[in-house]
């Protein structure tokens, strides 16, 4: 039996019909077509699906979309204003800290919680805060320095 939940959506007031069991990364991409929020174990190991619910970084695999019902959801899309990028992501663009990007959505919003809370974190302080997001690809020097350098933006 379905239910409707309300909420905001990288600021936009959006209204969908939900099983009670829907996870929100299934919500988001599947029903909001919101595809930047990737799915990587479902068993909220690697990070891939972080997004950000009242300000603060969770694993949407993790979260049920009915308990996002009133907040406010923030997906990587939603960091982009008026078609700029935000300071994290053109850094991750800048200092080549990606390889295939799988990762890079759930990166960006787990760096952008640590610098709302931590605007000049050190890097044991970004290494620490990106322990839950996995990367495959590289060997998170280049991470680092992006998340390094949007900190000093």
């Amino acid at each position: 039996m379905k239910r409707t939940i309300e909420f905001f959506v990288n600021g936009e007031a959006r209204s969908v019909d939900v099983e009670p069991r829907a996870l929100l990364v299934h919500v988001l991409r599947d029903d909001l077509d919101l595809t930047g929020t990737h799915i990587g174990c479902d068993t909220s190991q690697c990070g891939a699906c972080t997004v950000h619910i009242d300000g603060r970084a969770v694993k949407s695999c993790n979260v049920l979309a009915v308990q996002a019902a009133g907040r406010r959801v923030t997906t990587i899309e939603g960091l982009a204003k008026n078609g700029k990028l935000h300071a994290l992501q053109n850094a991750f663009w800048e200092k080549h800290g990606l390889q295939c990007g799988f990762c890079t959505p759930g990166m960006i919003m787990t760096a952008a919680d640590l610098l709302a809370s931590n605007p000049a974190p050190s890097e044991d302080e970004i290494r620490h805060a990106l322990e839950g997001n996995y990367c495959r690809c590289t060997g998170y020097q280049n991470i680092v320095a992006a998340v390094k350098a949007a900190a000093g933006a």
